[in-house]
């Protein structure tokens, strides 16, 4: 029989103690405190799409991500539970069990994850919901507009909050209430998978996220940051770090106030505006999800008009694989399927190729991107792909790239293609035409 108050906290992409503001109330508000994660079993199925949600690099990061939080849990004699249950069916009979009165998560970006939220909210009614803002710049208040009015594009919305004051990060969690329930050995059920020999610098949680925050800001990379951003390889050419930032190891703000530490000790220029240009993107991409809802995921967007693609089993398979005729696109996807990275420049590059050398409808490579990133958002993903396919807040429409002229501009000498033995000539397309003729390459 649990004693006064008992609080549920739902981790998401949040897998963090500091800048936490909703486990911060969890903390000063409830006696006793529950610290969920729940592995849905969906996550181990085929989507729609016919692919895995999540690659072994995503499994990897999130396994590092969840031991290095249960770590720093321990610290403050709490831990963490693993749920391999849906949400909705785990939460609903744990806050059931221990009689939890108060249930907190940070607000999630996801259609299905706010759908779950509000299936939870109508089995518990005596329960109180609470979610604060934690995985973006502003909190929905800040805004100066509602949501149901945001800004078209995102130089509308650039220009709308960049005069918006950003919120100082919060200082880590200190102290937790204990927990009701028994330490479980969750570890041993996880999916196992070993790192690559290309992973190395990817390593799972808060405090690797912080160090390399810290790294990265003690160099002068930052301030050539515009320069490098471009380019297809190394490490030093953009701050990598997308891969905490979407799983919540660091908090977006924290970022944000480093920078501007960064920029009063050694000088703000272009390179260092352009990093917090790329964070003011990411944060349009948030609210866009939110507003757009379900719609991030449609063939047509948030347009009327339908895209000229379908879907090509075997283009689509070529393309995955790093087998196109495109050296550039298939170096760019086997860095990818090698390290769950790819710069940016390469994202648009293959996104590019799949939708308008292919022909693919472009939700297949937004799904993939979703199974192989390390750094999947569902918001930048979804968001940046239709941007590209023309279904989405490009006012220009749909974006093509030159594929001979992206290769002369970025691999001029061939290293990048080289390293990742991209250079496939001559290939087809298709191995059969639309009458299952064999092809032939002329």
């Amino acid at each position: 029989m649990t004693m006064g108050k008992v609080g549920l906290y739902w981790f998401g992409n949040d897998l963090r103690l500091h800048d936490n503001a909703s486990l911060l109330k969890a903390a000063l508000e409830v006696d006793e405190l529950l610290c969920i994660y729940c592995l849905d079993p969906q996550w181990l199925m085929p989507n729609r799409y016919g692919l895995a949600t999540m690659s072994h690099h995503r499994w990897r990061f999130i396994k590092e991500s969840l031991i290095d939080l249960d770590k720093q849990l321990h610290k403050l004699g709490q831990h963490l539970i693993v749920c391999y249950q849906s949400p909705v069916k785990a939460i609903y009979d744990i806050a059931s069990s221990y009689q939890v009165s108060y249930l907190y998560r940070s607000r999630q970006t996801g259609y299905y994850e706010n759908q779950q939220w509000l299936s939870l909210q109508k089995q518990l009614p005596l329960v109180q919901f609470i979610e604060t803002d934690t995985h973006t710049l502003f909190a929905l208040d800040q805004l100066p507009f509602p949501l149901a009015k945001l800004p078209d594009t995102f130089t509308q919305f650039k220009n709308a909050v960049e005069q918006c004051t950003i919120a100082k990060p919060r200082s880590p969690v200190g102290f937790l209430p204990s927990s009701p329930a028994m330490k479980t050995d969750w570890l041993n059920r996880f999916p196992d998978y070993s790192k690559s020999e290309h992973e190395i610098f990817f390593y799972g949680g808060e405090i690797a996220g912080l160090t390399q925050l810290k790294n990265y800001l003690a160099s002068e990379n930052a301030s050539h940051y515009k320069k490098q951003r471009n380019e297809l390889d190394g490490w030093q050419n953009s701050s990598k770090l997308s891969p905490w930032l979407a799983n919540g190891n660091l908090s977006v703000r924290q970022i944000c106030f480093n920078l501007n530490h960064y920029e009063q000790q050694t000088g703000a220029n272009e390179s260092t505006y352009w990093l917090f240009f790329e964070l003011l993107w990411r944060e349009y991409f948030q609210w866009y999800a939110h507003h757009h809802g379900k719609h991030l995921f449609r063939f047509k967007g948030i347009k009327q008009q339908k895209p000229l693609t379908s879907f090509y089993p075997e283009r689509f398979q070529k393309w995955c694989n790093g087998n196109t005729p495109y050296p550039l696109v298939n170096a760019c996807m086997k860095q990818l399927n090698a390290t769950g990275f790819m710069s940016n420049r390469g994202r648009q590059i293959v996104a590019s190729c799949l939708v308008n050398e292919l022909t693919v409808d472009w939700r297949y490579g937004a799904a993939y991107f979703e199974q192989q990133l390390l750094d999947y958002d569902v918001a930048s993903n979804w968001g940046n792909w239709q941007y590209l396919a023309g279904v989405g807040a490009d006012p220009r429409g749909k974006r093509h790239f030159d594929l001979n002229k992206q290769t002369q501009q970025y691999d001029l000498d061939g290293l990048f293609i080289n390293k990742w033995q991209g250079g496939i000539q001559n290939l087809p397309l298709d191995s059969v035409d639309v009458a299952d003729w064999p092809a032939v390459a002329e």
